[in-house]
């Protein structure tokens, strides 16, 4: 195994154990809950708690830890409202007929910190990279493995599917990684917020990388990138060009947002299921009282183990962006030149084009 897949595999080796943790932990505050029914009379009638949307939903206020009953207390981002509930910090922002909320919330937060983290590590590592070359000529420890990560999507994902000149895209690549996967992991810890399980959040993000694509392809392709939206086939019969033309232009608009949408949907669903999944499974634990209260916990240690491995899911998004990027900025727009396995192809011709070459690496090669 390469050096850089050995620490990588040291960092990611254990997501069973960390599941069983993770799992545990979640599970302190409804144990508490339960705890308090069982010791009720039989008589006393059970109020149904609803502790799955709160969790998958933003809201004014955030959980912390606390030293009480429940192990947890609520703090408000915003203020108080007559009613005992916590409304938003700041009223709506009137842009025209449109009102813009800017108050602070509960997935705001875990953006701002997964954000704040993000910074720490990376340009921590750094520094302590520049220091250990200069110090001992290799880097270590903790640094090491994150430049391992670093190199491995550099070198393996995005190079490869956006081509050489994709090095300046390297930058905005590793900063979604990063940004994703940590949002991604505050929702698998106790008192955490999922801030990919917001459209809002996921939506933004995929807005972003439909700004960067499509700017992208108009700075490499100038003019001739229209062709990418307004089909004109120069190849087809002089009759036919304005038949195709409004046929196929809507299509090719339609595909210019189905990718960031799908984007978007995807990442969202992902997170938004698997919490909900998890929070059922111990659910069902309270709602058994029995032995067969074993099989619902095993059950969700085994989600949130794969939920470890699902993070990798973020590496296959980064993969998706870069092929966007490429086919923007690689292919020439006349003949149908299609963008096949990192190749410039006509459908006719199983060899590149001329003049466009190998403008994919391909996968292991420097």
């Amino acid at each position: 195994m390469r050096p850089s897949g050995r620490i990588l595999a040291s960092l990611f080796r254990t997501p069973i154990a960390l599941g069983v943790t993770v799992a545990m932990a979640l599970m302190a505050p409804a144990l508490a809950t339960g705890g308090r029914l069982l010791a009720q009379e039989p008589a006393a009638a059970e109020k149904p708690v609803d502790y799955i949307t709160p969790h998958i939903t933003d809201s004014y206020e955030l959980e912390i830890p606390w030293v009480n009953s429940h192990f947890a207390k609520e703090v408000c981002l915003g203020h108080h409202e007559p009613n005992g509930h916590c409304g938003p910090l700041w009223g709506p922002v009137h842009i025209g007929s449109l009102e813009v909320n800017l108050s602070p919330t509960k997935h705001v937060v875990f953006m701002l910190l997964s954000a704040a983290v993000a910074i720490v590590i990376l340009v921590g590592s750094a520094q302590a990279q520049r220091r250990h070359q200069k110090e001992a000529g290799h880097v270590k420890g903790f640094a090491g493995g994150i430049e391992a990560m670093v190199l491995y999507l550099r070198n393996e994902v995005v190079l490869p599917n956006v081509g050489p000149h994709g090095e300046k895209y390297v930058p905005f690549g590793l900063t979604l990684f990063f940004f994703i996967l940590l949002m991604n992991l505050f929702g698998l810890i106790p008192y955490g917020a999922t801030a990919t399980g917001n459209i809002a959040v996921t939506a933004t993000l995929a807005i972003i990388t439909l700004v960067v694509v499509e700017v992208s392809g108009m700075i490499a392709q100038g003019p001739g990138y229209l062709g990418t939206i307004f089909y004109w086939n120069k190849d087809l019969p002089l009759f036919m060009r304005p038949i195709m033309f409004v046929v196929m232009t809507p299509v090719e608009f339609i595909s210019k947002l189905s990718k960031p949408f799908a984007l978007a949907i995807r990442l969202f669903a992902n997170m938004t299921a698997g919490h909900i999944v998890v929070l059922a499974l111990i659910g069902l634990i309270f709602a058994f009282k029995s032995l067969a209260s074993g099989a619902p916990f095993l059950m969700a240690v085994a989600i949130m183990a794969l939920e470890q491995f699902g993070h990798q899911a973020c590496g296959g998004m980064l993969m998706e962006i870069s092929r966007q990027i490429a086919e923007t900025n690689a292919c020439p727009l006349d003949g149908g030149v299609v963008f096949v396995d990192g190749f410039c192809r006509r459908p006719d011709r199983l060899d590149p084009l001329p003049g466009t070459g190998q403008l994919i690496r391909r996968r292991g090669r420097r």
